[in-house]
């Protein structure tokens, strides 16, 4: 069934619908469209005239929600209760993040596993996708305000560095917010759209996209040519931003005061202050002030030796760009800053400095990227036919191959939409199927990277090792979303799989999760600890009793005893529902059983050589 806009001032019908712009920041969030009149895009402003919306929602005790500026008061009020910087925990498991989890003064879950990290907010438990979904509701909530009509179209930006776990995951949560996200589309290159307006369509230049943002960091070079914006590397980190200087102020500070920091609520306080510190400086040369009956100080010189490590880093993305590029840097023309934090004096100095010219920054960094989206939106619209996008995919992708080598079929900084195909065989005779891993990362082992997807293409025909012919397909969309299929040449068998990461949300899961949204079921991390513990126990259980039975002769007296005593220790473990006992005890079965099961095997192994002929 199509859906119809309607002005809601008016009771019309929209004739043409409207498709925002969205920038779903760490630290602030906005949405922006391109005007019909003036055909300049406009970041949408309350009547406070603010255009940012804090990425930040709170949970009051009965599960309402409150987004943005009122859910920022609740930062030091109620701390465990209100979520920001939630954009750092998209597609990421517990393990991605465990290092940084004393960051966020709320609950990060440890459930020890791959699957999507969860935040526990009383005794409900919420993915990052769903607290998006919120700011991104709260996006389109305002956006109808303003524009008097139904909003359901988007694009939504992401930095160039996230991955396919964390495109999907910010797609998901734009379906969940009701939105159609048209597209997906890199931050720095959406900050290049912007800034594109009204270029001569004979222009030429290659320009620096410098994205520091509250939680992430993207340097992208891109090269502009007749309208064309086509994006030449990208390079950056998804965990370095604004947010990391506030942490390395707020530590310094409880050092110096020997604070403590475990104090999740003082820690808090301290981190907000500092990031009012920050700011402050920006303009000022000291700043002092009081929490907590400490007095805290520091002047711009002493801030720029904490952050210069971090400022650094980025340099040092830029220059690893630049080389992807193939370029110098007296080979850029333009060096474009996006993102709050490049107003700290220290990153603007700095990228002036590696870069040798002065930084373009005369749309506002916190509205640019928003701003770029809008234009992207309009393209799609079909009302600006001037330009055309190509972007690139930001880490390689390939296949597992033997010995668990990564087999990269699309490398980074490939153009995208892309295709790539390349052909395997069978390593044994007779195989019928293949197991296609499918990976992310740089690395040469695949254990090394990320896995995306895995799947088996089966019916292959009994053949000879080495003589079906298995070609595998990559496709990346326009979004940067993978598309893989194996086909076996010589039968025709084929295996299509959407490549849903790990993360990602099938169409079901979706309308479950909006079913379910006001009734979340609980989750006891605990128990789910405890069933994984006991199965795997009881899998090692039935092993051994196998084993006792089919080999009796070859096992001594005092081995079958040993076994038997710690059987019965490992079922009492079992019995008391005790994890970490339960843990320890199915390791010591596995200590006691290996000699005789490895002794047994090798003298099988020499019954079944004996008396054969090697032709």
């Amino acid at each position: 069934m199509g859906k119809v806009a309607i002005n809601i001032a008016t009771g019309s019908l929209q004739t043409e619908e409207i498709i925002v712009g969205i920038d779903l920041g760490t630290t602030n969030s906005l949405i922006a469209i391109v005007r019909n009149d003036t055909r300049q895009p406009l970041a949408l402003r309350e009547t406070d005239g603010l255009t940012l919306v804090p990425s930040i929602v709170h949970f009051d005790e009965y599960g309402n929600t409150v987004v943005g500026t009122q859910a920022r008061e609740m930062l030091l009020t109620d701390p465990a209760r209100t979520i920001y910087s939630v954009k750092r925990l998209m597609g990421k498991s517990y393990k991605d993040v465990k290092d940084h989890a004393g960051f966020f003064a709320y609950n990060v879950i440890d459930d020890d596993t791959d699957s999507l990290v969860k935040i526990q907010i009383g005794d409900k438990f919420y993915s990052p996708i769903e607290l998006s979904s919120c700011i991104l509701r709260e996006l389109k909530a305002r956006a109808e305000h303003i524009l008097k009509t139904t909003i359901t179209k988007a694009v939504i930006t992401v930095p160039a560095y996230f991955n396919d776990a964390q495109r999907q995951a910010t797609r998901d949560a734009g379906r969940l917010a009701g939105l159609d996200v048209l597209r997906i589309i890199n931050e720095p290159t959406a900050a290049s759209l912007a800034y594109g307006i009204g270029a001569g369509s004979n222009e030429e230049s290659t320009i620096a996209v410098y994205d520091l943002g509250g939680g992430t960091f993207d340097i992208s070079i891109l090269s502009i040519s007749n309208g064309i914006f086509e994006v030449l590397s990208t390079n950056g980190d998804t965990y370095l931003g604004g947010d990391d200087m506030d942490r390395l102020l707020a530590e310094h500070w409880a050092n110096v005061h020997n604070a403590d920091n475990t104090n999740k609520l003082l820690m808090q306080q301290l981190r907000v202050t500092a990031e009012e510190a920050k700011k402050h400086l920006t303009t000022n040369a000291q700043f002092e002030t009081e929490v907590a009956g400490m007095k805290l100080q520091i002047d711009r010189a002493d801030f720029e030796k904490l952050i210069l490590p971090l400022v650094a880093r980025t340099i040092t993305a830029c220059a690893n760009a630049l080389s992807d590029a193939g370029l110098t840097t007296p080979q850029i023309d333009a060096v474009v800053m996006v993102g709050g934090s490049t107003r700290v004096p220290l990153v603007k100095e700095s990228v002036k400095q590696f870069f040798g010219k002065e930084v373009y920054d005369k749309l506002n960094p916190d509205e640019v990227v928003a701003l770029g989206a809008a234009v992207q939106a309009d393209i799609l619209a079909g009302k600006n036919t001037e330009m055309l996008l190509l972007d690139v995919t930001p880490l390689s992708l390939g296949i597992e191959t033997m010995g668990g080598l990564m087999d990269v079929l699309i490398p980074r900084n490939s153009k995208i939409p892309n295709k790539a195909s390349r052909q395997y065989t069978t390593q044994k005779d007779g195989q019928s199927g293949m197991r296609i891993s499918v990976y992310q990362g740089e690395r040469d082992l695949v254990k090394d990277n990320r896995k995306l997807a895995e799947f088996n293409l089966t019916g292959i025909p009994a053949m000879p090792a080495g003589l079906p012919k298995v070609e595998v397909t990559f496709l990346i969309d326009a979004d940067g979303i993978l598309r893989v299929s194996a086909t076996e040449l010589r039968s025709g068998v084929v295996q299509t799989i959407d490549v849903k990461p790990q993360y990602g949300l099938t169409d079901e899961e979706v309308e479950n999760m909006l079913l379910d949204s006001l009734t979340h079921a609980k989750e006891d991390i605990g128990v789910r600890a405890l069933v994984e513990a006991t199965t795997e126990a009881q899998q090692m259980l039935d092993t051994t009793e196998k084993f006792l039975s089919k080999y009796a002769d070859a096992i001594t007296d005092d081995e079958v005893q040993a076994t038997r005593t710690q059987i019965e220790v490992l079922n009492n473990a079992i019995a008391a529902r005790d994890k970490d006992k339960i843990q320890l005890e199915t390791e010591k079965l596995n200590e006691i059983s290996r000699p005789y099961a490895e002794r047994v095997m090798e003298g099988a192994l020499k019954d079944a050589m004996r008396g054969k002929k090697i032709l």
